[in-house]
């Protein structure tokens, strides 16, 4: 009779990883988030998202570089409470769990409407419900199907970008001579700063945000085979071709139609879908909300994912109820999926039975976490650098340029605040202080219970 213990078991392969990553990395923020970009920067979007690649590539690399040393559950978690305390274990988790919550119900919320675009008669709970109860079942069987079906979410999404790329390119190469359609599109119309590098700078906050979820990978530590080899190698190439579709897709997309000519008077809609529009390719726009809807699916199950993981690490490091800890014969923290999935689907009640501005109030929560996540994460580096220096050890996957580029990811996070606090989210700043607060709070009390 075999007495142990059920454990997280290794079986995510490099593919998986790969476009779980990938899947993180390009979401919405791509497919709906850059119109209203694009109306202030101008062509100079696609520097701006360089400069964003960049970041999240530093960010990653010191994520990389403490996951390759021991990959385990709970990820930048259980770094925190290790080399920082229990305090910050229970700050970086707990704050990680509870973004990912709002964003998988802004998501699944999101999937209602896209539906509803094709089938309005369908009611938008309908839909939600039908597609919260998919994901959840696949997070609730194995990790494999669950990486199965990412693989294949993400997949989708890659293979869409990779074809608009392509579509691009044949419309360039095969324009008119005197055809609107031509790369002089990016300088032609008032500069490549048409607004002047303020156009840039003021958007640098929305962009970033496109890189959230990025930091998935580090989910996938503790079920991921031979994480020596995969993680190093999913990282690197990932990032590598996240800038490839970022840039390139944008820079043949603005090259198609001159930017100042786009028709952006709903910033709800894909510049992608509107410029193929204007150029009387009527079918891309519903070619464009199957992605969308794919790319909402993929982030909603990977929020699912990374929350049930985040709980289980939690709940190892004593800050969390020990329910969560319990994994079954498959390899599947059931009670901690339950748990995130009951959450996510209460949010979304919560966003159906409210009205639209009480639910601005929790994206200003978003904001403010997804802000604090890429702090810490840095910060928890800098100790862990720290730890592994005083005991002489090695690091297998070392961060570039530690720890200068810690220094220069914070002050990135920053500026990206006082943008935020200038450009009309001085609300998400300041929650900021008040939600760590609130955490600390909660800690406090928790232990004097225990």
């Amino acid at each position: 009779m075999n007495n142990e213990t059920p454990k997280l078991q290794r079986r995510l392969k490099n593919r998986h990883i790969q476009l779980i990553a990938m899947g993180g990395a390009i979401g919405t923020g791509l497919f709906l988030g850059s119109a209203h970009i694009i109306q202030s920067a101008g062509p100079s979007i696609i520097l701006g998202y360089l400069m964003g690649g960049l970041i999240a590539f530093l960010i990653m690399r010191q994520l990389g570089e403490m996951i390759v040393h021991e990959p385990v559950t709970g990820s930048f978690s259980y770094f925190a409470f290790k080399y920082w305390g229990k305090f910050s274990g229970f700050l970086t988790g707990w704050n990680y769990w509870i973004l990912y919550i709002l964003v998988a119900m802004t998501e699944l919320t999101a999937i209602g409407k896209y539906i509803n675009y094709w089938w309005p008669h369908i009611p938008a709970w309908g839909s939600v419900l039908f597609f919260f109860v998919v994901v959840t079942l696949a997070n609730l069987a194995n990790v494999k199907l669950y990486a199965e079906s990412e693989f294949w979410l993400s997949l989708i999404k890659v293979i869409a970008i990779v074809s608009m790329i392509g579509f691009g390119l044949y419309l360039l190469i095969t324009a008119d001579v005197g055809s609107t359609v031509s790369i002089s599109n990016l300088w032609a119309h008032g500069g490549f700063f048409p607004n002047g590098f303020e156009g840039l700078f003021y958007m640098l906050a929305f962009m970033m945000f496109a890189f959230g979820g990025i930091e998935l990978i580090s989910m996938t530590a503790a079920e991921t085979e031979n994480p020596d080899q995969n993680i190093p190698k999913a990282i690197n190439q990932t990032v590598i071709r996240v800038f490839l579709f970022y840039i390139c897709s944008l820079a043949v997309l603005l090259s198609l139609v001159p930017w100042n000519q786009l028709q952006l008077g709903d910033l709800d809609h894909s510049p992608f879908v509107m410029i193929f529009s204007q150029m009387g390719i009527a079918w891309a726009a519903h070619l464009l909300n199957f992605i969308i809807l794919t790319a909402s699916l993929s982030v909603c199950n990977s929020g699912m994912y990374a929350n049930s993981r985040m709980l289980l690490g939690l709940a190892e490091q004593g800050n969390a109820p020990q329910v969560f800890k319990r994994v079954n014969q498959h390899g599947t923290p059931i009670a901690a999926v339950l748990f995130s999935a009951l959450l996510i689907f209460g949010c979304v009640l919560l966003n159906y039975f409210l009205p639209e501005k009480a639910l601005s109030y929790l994206i200003y929560v978003v904001v403010a976490a997804a802000v604090l996540n890429w702090i810490m994460i840095s910060l928890i580096h800098l100790k862990f650098r720290q730890a592994m220096k005083q005991q002489g050890i090695q690091s297998k996957f070392p961060a570039l340029f530690a720890p200068l580029t810690n220094y220069l990811v914070l002050a990135f996070m920053l500026m990206l605040l006082y943008i935020m606090w200038t450009q009309g989210f001085m609300l998400s700043v300041l929650m900021l202080p008040v939600w760590i607060a609130v955490l600390f709070g909660v800690f406090k009390l928790r232990n004097k219970r225990t």
